[in-house]
């Protein structure tokens, strides 16, 4: 005789449900746990490209204000470089004119006397009592005064002319200006030294 346990089999199809709800809701965790791990690393992403590009940010300001330091600087050598350039021009026209004519020195402390502030010599030849003056000056009033000691210094035959003004770099302002400067000297004025200004006479007091 065959016997069937029939009450076995209920049980299994009754239990069968359960186990396939729990499966359900652990699917469900983990796909909230993947769904909140994956918002988590894009938000940390998220942040580490920010700190990033302020890091980025800030090495770029610092990088222009050293460009800007650095740009200052070389302005400022570029300028004494110059002023020693001149100085050393004006060195050399002193050989030079020891060297020339009779009585350069004279020539040149004549010129000297009238240099305004801003104005230096690079060059100063004489041919007879003509003679030309080269230099730099950084602006054209200097220059304009240049020319009002020369014919105000009675050793310069008058009219002083300037023959040619050029600016050597058209950077902005402040930039050193090349001229050229035309004048006639006696050559008396060489061998006769300027006379020392005479002190004026005391007025004698009204007598009583």
């Amino acid at each position: 005789m065959i016997r069937v346990n029939l009450l076995a089999a209920e049980q299994t199809r009754a239990k069968a449900p359960a186990f396939s709800g729990i499966s359900a809701n652990k699917v469900h965790i983990i796909g909230l746990v993947l769904v909140a791990a994956c918002v988590a690393v894009a938000g940390y992403r998220h942040l580490d490209l920010q700190s990033q590009q302020t890091y980025a940010d800030l090495q770029l300001q610092q990088a222009k204000a050293e460009e800007k330091r650095l740009k200052a600087v070389t302005e400022e050598l570029a300028k004494f470089e110059a002023q020693t350039a001149l100085l050393q021009q004006r060195v050399a026209l002193i050989e030079q004119l020891r060297k020339g004519q009779r009585s350069p020195v004279t020539l040149l402390d004549q010129v000297s006397r009238q240099l305004p502030d801003r104005v230096w010599l690079t060059q100063l030849a004489q041919a007879g009592a003509d003679v030309t003056i080269e230099g730099r000056t950084m602006t054209l009033t200097a220059l304009s005064d240049l020319i009002g000691n020369l014919e105000n210094s009675g050793s310069f035959a008058r009219p002083v002319e300037i023959v040619n003004t050029e600016v050597e770099n058209g950077k902005g302002e402040g930039d050193l200006m090349k001229f050229t400067v035309k004048a006639s000297f006696p050559l008396g004025a060489l061998d006769t030294p300027a006379e020392p200004t005479k002190p004026a006479r005391a007025t004698p007091a009204a007598k009583r």
